[in-house]
């Protein structure tokens, strides 16, 4: 895979870490615990950088009112855009940039062509807990401009057992044809040394309707989809210090829906909107949404290697296919084609080597982390017609990184990392596509020859947090990023003959960030202020001529702030919420990023309440405020540049314990507010103007033997 090149690199990377599973910390610690970033355990109290752990707990009581991983990070992680309703993440960023999302460290976005499709990559209900890291980061390499969401799976429970679930699901606003279902199956334990987890997940939806009635509009929709996720994880001891374990995750959710959208107009106020297909005329194209998504990961841990040293060996291999929605948009008349369907082809394989190595000296204990990482990354987005709309990119990227973590005097912590990044991109001679929004205008296709595209760069990291004082724990970082991020959007809108005029540059990305935690008794809150800058972002700008967005490549400045804190009233009352403030700029023209990047101010808040023995209720509330920052365009807002009214949403979900059996309801959107979700406000592209989920209920059981 990496033969073709045997570069020289070192990194010490930042501060936050991913480790094996081997010596879990007691579960009363497991909220304190990041396993995520430096590839090692350690407390959250001594990462000095922003990190949101979404728990097991929170993910329960979200998933009894939604399955819909995006709508959950909205509402739990500070610094992510709002999202809900959709299948989508287009403008769902962390910071104002792109995620990289991973499930056990494995990368499950495709960043050579940001589709935006890869939060929704597994069923929530295999997820043990999420990791999101705030910032650039090199720690995994491309893709992670704006920071990392790890979905740490489950792992075997202490005790054998099968859990089975039941859940049914339909709108309270009108339920013709909203009725839809889910079940799913888990079984997890150990046999001597051998331990395993097994699950299989089915849900169905009916039409998706919002608080008018009306069948939300089909652009990344999930009315009439069908989704199926299965999960093995098995792990053999082979002594107390080595552990082999396997992993294998299926994921697929597609919509087939016999509907057909009444197209609206976000600037005339006009929603689009669903309605039954009565032309008898089937519709075009596949059924949209991930056809089959593979990851298989094969761990080797060895707790002690030699003296004070463990060694993590990882493989994995991943296949990708994310079908798109049918666009009138890649029409071409000329060849008798009136629209096409496109999709994201990825298959990745790589291998990571990961070494920890402790020592103390007097009253300093250092932790060096090293190792390396290398990636095979093979991408294109054909259209299922057979056209090519961006060629097929092999990326072969090695990497080797050093980091290291020094507590000193039990009241400092120092990271320090560095880490080399060695990419090469290998295109061969393709022809852009033409594509027609009308007979007159039309894209001119370009013969480009192709070759290779070579990226060398080395990123530092340096943090520092006191830990003397649990009331104030300030903590400072400058972290840099390395990011060749949707190189396919640049290829596919060429405008040159020779890969090597179009602007492919990659962009070092410097992230500045301070904050404090404090914890007083049962009160617990953190402040971070952070600033982002980068020598070439990538934003669109209309072309009237040809109809097509065409890529803008300038310095960007991001900058904003955060703040959260969590109250636990008593043992049966806990309540707390988030703010997030992000704004940015093109530096070179002083003009506001659009909606693509830079979302609305976020609210969120909630409250978990015990109120008899073995019943639990949980509120959560979201609110998205206002973001007016473009003047029209000859009467019309363009782009991602519409202004965004504030809305205000809240969920409610509750459950019962009854001996072995667990039931559960849950209602999403409780007040029925009829409202258009953030991206539907900004984005004027046709068809993305629709609203919110009405009000929606989930009913369901689960029993465990």
């Amino acid at each position: 895979m990496c033969n073709t090149y045997l570069p020289l690199c070192i990194a010490l990377a930042v501060p936050v870490t991913v480790s094996a599973e081997s010596a879990p910390p007691a579960d009363e610690e497991m909220e304190r615990i990041i396993v995520t970033g430096s590839r090692i355990v350690e407390s959250i109290d001594e990462v000095p950088a922003s990190i949101t752990i979404v728990t097991a707990e929170q993910l329960q009581n979200d998933l009894q009112v939604s399955s819909e991983l995006q709508n959950m990070l909205a509402i739990r992680v500070p610094g992510m855009a709002p999202s809900t309703g959709s299948t989508s993440n287009f403008g769902q960023t962390l910071r104002g940039r792109a995620a990289l999302v991973m499930i056990d460290g494995v990368p499950q976005s495709t960043p050579l062509r940001n589709g935006g499709l890869g939060i929704r990559t597994l069923d929530p209900s295999v997820i043990e807990r999420i990791e999101v890291i705030k910032g650039a980061t090199s720690v995994y390499g491309n893709g992670a401009a704006g920071g990392i969401i790890n979905y740490i799976t489950k792992k075997p429970g202490r005790e054998t057992g099968v859990r089975l679930g039941v859940s049914s699901r339909a709108s309270l606003v009108k339920m013709e044809d909203s009725l839809g279902h889910r079940l799913e199956a888990v079984a997890d334990g150990s046999l001597d040394d051998l331990s395993y987890v097994l699950s299989a997940v089915r849900e169905e939806n009916g039409v998706q309707r919002d608080a008018e009635g009306d069948i939300i509009g089909t652009k990344y929709g999930i009315s009439d989809s069908v989704a199926h996720n299965y999960f093995t994880k098995l792990g053999y001891q082979l002594d107390d210090d080595k552990l082999l374990q396997l992993t294998y995750n299926y994921y697929e959710s597609q919509m087939d829906a016999d509907l057909v959208d009444v197209l609206g107009d976000i600037n005339a106020g006009e929603k689009t909107y669903a309605v039954k297909n009565s032309s008898g005329t089937p519709n075009p194209g596949e059924p949209q949404g991930p056809r089959g998504n593979h990851n298989v990961m094969l761990r080797y841990n060895d707790l002690e290697l030699f003296t004070n040293t463990e060694m993590t060996l990882d493989g994995y291999w991943q296949r990708i296919e994310n079908v798109f929605f049918y666009s009138p948009v890649l029409s071409n008349p000329e060849q008798g084609y009136d629209g096409g369907q496109s999709y994201i082809k990825s298959e990745k394989s790589g291998f990571r080597a990961t070494f920890n190595t402790q020592l103390e000296w007097d009253r300093v204990e250092g932790t060096f982390i090293y190792g390396t990482d290398l990636l095979n990354d093979v991408t294109s987005q054909p259209l299922v017609d057979g056209r090519i709309w961006v060629p097929e990119m092999d990326m072969n990227n090695l990497a080797l990184f050093l980091q290291t973590k020094w507590i000193i005097a039990d009241d400092w912590v120092v990271k320090a990392g560095v880490r080399h990044e060695n990419i090469d991109l290998d295109v061969d001679d393709y022809q852009t596509l033409k594509l027609c929004r009308s007979a007159d205008q039309c894209s001119v296709p370009m013969n480009v020859t192709g070759g290779k595209l070579e990226y060398r760069a080395t990123t530092y990291n340096l943090g520092l947090r006191y830990l003397g004082d649990e009331r104030f724990s300030p903590f400072a970082n400058y972290s840099q990023g390395a990011d060749i991020s949707d190189i396919g959007r640049l290829l596919r809108t060429a405008t040159v003959t020779d890969i090597n005029d179009i602007r492919t540059e990659a962009s070092i990305i410097d992230n500045y960030e301070l904050g404090f935690s404090s914890q007083f008794d049962n009160l617990r809150f953190n402040v971070t202020a952070y600033r982002s800058t980068s020598e070439l972002g990538t934003a669109n700008k209309f072309d009237p001529n040809t109809g097509v967005y065409m890529p803008v490549r300038a310095p960007q400045k991001i900058w904003g702030y955060e703040a959260s804190v969590d109250y636990s009233v008593s043992s049966d009352l806990a309540l707390g919420g988030t703010y997030s403030w992000v704004e940015g700029k093109d530096t070179d023209n002083d003009i506001y990023l659009g909606a693509r990047q830079i979302a609305a101010p976020k609210l969120t808040a909630y409250l978990d309440w015990v109120p008899v023995d073995n019943a639990k209720l949980s509120l959560t509330y979201l609110h998205v405020g206002s973001r007016d920052r473009f003047e029209p365009v000859e009467g019309n807002y363009v782009g991602d540049q519409a202004p965004v009214d504030r809305y205000d949403v809240v969920n409610l979900s509750a459950r019962y314990q009854l001996e072995n059996w667990e039931l559960f309801a849950g209602i999403e959107n409780l007040f029925n507010e009829d409202y258009y979700p953030a991206t539907s406000q900004a984005f004027t592209y046709g068809g993305y103007n629709t609203k919110g989920l009405g009000s929606t209920l989930n009913l369901g059981a689960k029993v465990r033997f």
